[in-house]
């Protein structure tokens, strides 16, 4: 279902069939007001990509009812030794985890205390597994907002230290399933008059700006493809919408295919795309190390498997163990993600083989700061000497 931007701080979802909403914008207004004129289109290329660069394309109505910690502008990197171990022209990493809190959920939590404190709400709630949480807890203590967070059984104490640490409310859910907790937020929402934050458009509309930043850094040129992690699918959704308002007001002319790769423990999306279906059937028992990933019934479960589809894309499921790996292999060039943040790296070491990647070039999304679960897939040894020089070279020298 599409509704228009100025309707989103009401519905949440489609009371149809109750998936995510889909925000639809006056395209031509957006190419006339902002790239229009040529000095205007000119000033707007240059300048420096942030996330509030791309507020034509956010559904805020009021720019001075903000709420930023400047995230967004996260580094694009190329690490060139890895290019040739793939086999491709340029592979890049989006490294989400130098955002304020350190995951990519700071674009969605953004817009949407912002569009919070355009309505002046006074509190809100959010079902999380963990970064979101902390996000929105984040966001609202600079907005002044009381904040409740409710939370599945298993995340990360790293997660509930930071949304604890915010001032958030935390309430743990007696269930491992996302979409329960979800679920019982929105009926808190509807009962005690509380603004609902999640997994929502307006979460949608603010992480698009993953994929603006991923064109703009690239000096307006899009990659051959994208590589996501999948979740909920807002993200992955989000991507491919931004690529299709881009295309859609002339700032590029092909599209990226957007591969989009799931925990096997908790793979939903990449099962129904195995059936060539755009129905989703919940996992009963989710099983994966990728905690921030582990939504068996995903909100934009459908919206993910658009945007694979209509990309020429397609889905990849990889196992905890390609997952370590790929952590592990990202940490040794320097790039410290949580799992979930390594299933794109870990997508792409799977199919790296099965298809040519030759003169292609190659985005992966790492959504994550590597301290949001530290110590999953480490085993941390410790070694003690004397405070003596000899038994320092000792061990330096025989390591």
């Amino acid at each position: 279902m599409t509704s228009p931007p100025e309707k989103v701080n009401i519905l949440f979802r489609c009371p149809d069939c109750k998936s995510g909403l889909n925000a639809i914008y006056d395209y031509d207004a957006i190419q006339i007001s902002l790239l229009g004129n040529p000095i205007i289109r000119g000033e707007f290329l240059r300048r420096h990509v942030h996330h509030w660069k791309y507020l034509s394309f956010y559904p805020i109505q009021d720019a001075t009812k903000v709420v930023s910690m400047a995230e967004g502008g996260t580094p694009l990197l190329e690490i060139k030794r890895i290019n040739e171990e793939i086999g491709c022209a340029y592979l890049y990493f989006k490294y989400e985890g130098a955002n304020p809190t350190g995951s990519f959920k700071d674009r969605g939590s953004t817009v949407e205390i912002t569009k919070a404190n355009e309505i002046n709400a006074k509190s809100v709630i959010c079902a999380s597994t963990g970064n979101m949480g902390a996000s929105v807890a984040a966001y609202a203590a600079m907005a002044g907002l009381k904040c409740t967070i409710l939370i599945p059984e298993r995340i990360p104490n790293e997660k509930l230290a930071q949304i604890f640490a915010y001032g958030a409310k935390i309430i743990q859910v007696k269930t491992n399933l996302y979409h329960t907790v979800q679920r019982l937020s929105e009926q808190a929402a509807a009962k005690f008059n509380y603004y609902l934050l999640g997994d929502y458009i307006n979460r949608t509309e603010g992480e698009k700006s993953v994929g603006f930043e991923i064109i703009d850094q690239l000096g307006w040129k899009p990659p051959d493809y994208v590589f996501c992690p999948i979740g909920t699918g807002t993200l992955i959704w989000a991507i491919w919408k931004s690529f299709i308002e881009l295309k859609e007001v002339n700032l590029i002319e092909k599209l990226p295919k957007i591969i989009g790769v799931q925990a096997k423990g908790c793979s939903p999306v990449i099962d129904a795309l195995a059936r060539d279906s755009l129905k989703i059937n919940p996992i009963e028992n989710p099983q994966t190390v990728a905690s921030a990933i582990s939504c068996p019934d995903p909100i934009t479960g459908s919206g993910a498997i658009l945007a694979i589809q209509n990309s020429n894309g397609f889905g990849i499921a990889v196992t905890d163990e390609e997952i370590i790996k790929a952590r592990k292999k990202l940490a040794q060039i320097g790039l410290f993600t949580e799992p979930s943040g390594a299933v794109s790296y870990a997508g792409l070491l799977k199919i790296q083989e099965r298809i040519d990647l030759k003169n292609k070039n190659i985005v992966c999304i790492l959504t994550g700061h590597g301290l949001k679960d530290a110590q999953t897939g480490y085993k941390i040894e410790k070694n003690y000497i004397d405070p003596d020089i000899d038994a320092l070279k000792e061990i330096i020298f025989t390591q």
